[in-house]
């Protein structure tokens, strides 16, 4: 057994580290001030071949596996970026994984290069207001029309709707009285994200402004034949395939940022005297902190275990979700003892640790209830009955 990264992870881990220090607090705060995307940082990512870490060599990327993808989302995550700056290429490293899994060799020509390069930014579109988590029962319908489909619909939750020119949207080509089973009936489609037909609201929202979420209202989009991914009323399975390293990344991502808030919190209490001694010579202060850095380890080993099984074609639902979990829960205690770590000033702005809490609090949220994972922990893992 052996938890050495080997060379090439090693440099990749560098590689990325340097990228991501070009970006430091005060470019991050002010994009969090602004609601400005971080084009240039996207721009840098893309520059150095990062955003297709994942992707065929064939097309441009690296071909690499999700061991790699997480060390490099563990680097970007833990940078002062945190959760701002994964998001701005989170949809890059496995959102196309359908289109790399089922798509035909014109699709993947036609739409995996520009990608990697940068030249075009996409957002996915799966959640509807009235479904949430039960993605089968989704409502945005695409109907056939011509040499095509028409889709009309809502979403929400869709990510740099704002910044995309592409838009992967599952829809419902087969009414729900039709369909054989729950999960057939619905198709996915990578296409234009048509302004003339689709309005991308912007939900204001509790952190990470430099990312836009949208609300989708989708009027008449026309859909050519030729963006469907796979076939028809197969998409739901489609999407099965991104689920587990999407629970990877993101639990890494979350304990990335209770690292850098821990670091923080560590280093302040170690300057910050009050009645003439460290505050961090208090064990009121040095134990929440040491068992934050033990959660926070255990989370990235468990992503990293998770990581290996799916590299070598073994199953890992329960331990990308535990990853997923683990990672969420230390990463949000670990920021928000930073916060308290710093008393008053965690409250302020220009200590950071409160953008750190903010941000941290989607690795808990998305894309997955810690909720709905305990209860398939429970009946996957431990064999009790399903609770829903």
């Amino acid at each position: 057994m052996d938890f050495s990264l080997t060379e090439e992870q090693e440099a990749i881990r560098d590689n990325v580290a340097k990228v991501c220090g070009d970006f430091g607090d005060d470019y991050w705060l002010e994009h969090d001030r602004t609601g400005e995307f971080p084009d240039d940082f996207h721009a840098a990512m893309a520059a150095g071949g990062w955003l297709g870490i994942a992707m065929p060599e064939e097309f441009g990327g690296a071909g690499l596996g999700l061991t790699e993808a997480a060390i490099m989302m563990h680097q970007v995550a833990k940078s002062p970026g945190a959760m701002s700056a994964a998001s701005a290429i989170h949809i890059n490293i496995f959102g196309p994984h359908p289109v790399v899994v089922f798509g035909n060799d014109e699709q993947k020509q036609r739409w995996l290069p520009d990608l990697i390069e940068g030249k075009v930014k996409s957002c996915f579109a799966v959640t509807e207001p009235n479904a949430g988590l039960d993605t089968t029962n989704l409502e945005t319908k695409a109907e056939k029309s011509g040499n095509g489909y028409v889709v009309h619909g809502r979403k929400i939750w869709t990510t740099t709707a704002q910044e995309a020119d592409k838009i992967m949207l599952l829809a419902r080509t087969t009414p729900k009285e039709e369909r054989a089973s729950r999960t057939d009936g619905l198709s996915l489609f990578y296409t234009d994200l048509d302004r003339d037909y689709i309005e991308a609201r912007v939900i204001d929202k509790m952190g990470r402004k430099a990312i836009d979420t949208n609300e989708l209202f989708i009027d008449g989009l026309p859909i050519p034949a030729d963006d469907l991914v796979g076939e028809e009323g197969k998409g739901f399975q489609y999407l099965l395939h991104s689920l587990n390293p999407e629970r990877v990344l993101v639990g890494i991502e979350g304990a990335a940022i209770g690292q850098n808030a821990l670091d923080r919190a560590a280093r302040y209490a170690s300057e910050r005297v009050v009645f003439g001694r460290p505050i961090g010579q208090n064990q009121a202060i040095q134990h929440p902190l040491a068992e934050n850095w033990m959660e926070l380890e255990a989370a990235v080993l468990m992503a990293m275990r998770a990581a290996w099984l799916y590299d070598t074609g073994q199953p890992c639902g329960p331990e990308a979700n535990a990853a997923k979990y683990m990672g969420g829960e230390a990463g949000f205690k670990a920021c928000t003892q930073a916060v308290m770590t710093h008393g008053g000033m965690g409250y302020a702005k220009e200590f950071h640790v409160e953008r750190l809490m903010r941000e941290v609090m989607i690795c808990r949220i998305a894309p997955v209830s810690p909720q709905l994972i305990l209860c398939n922990i429970a009946e996957k893992v431990l064999g009790l009955p399903k609770s829903y």
